[in-house]
């Protein structure tokens, strides 16, 4: 599993690393994306380009996203 911790960084550095990371995932990886707000933007990114995502929304702001390639797509 990838795991990028976006919290300190400034838009759009969060969705190029995701890009840049989901570019070489391999069949069956996942990416693990941590912010402290939900990236909505994304959201509509990954449901375009054939990926799927679970995010959890944590009591002490964090936000997880964890993405993966959809299967038989």
């Amino acid at each position: 599993m990838k795991v990028i911790d976006a919290r300190e960084l400034q838009p759009p550095e969060p969705f190029e690393r995701v890009v840049d990371a989901l570019s070489t995932l391999g069949r069956d990886e996942q990416v693990l994306l941590v912010l402290n707000r939900e990236p909505f933007p994304l959201y509509r990114f990954l449901e375009q380009n054939n990926y799927e995502y679970k995010t959890d929304a944590h009591p002490d702001g964090r936000v997880e996203i964890l993405i993966w390639e959809k299967s038989g797509g």
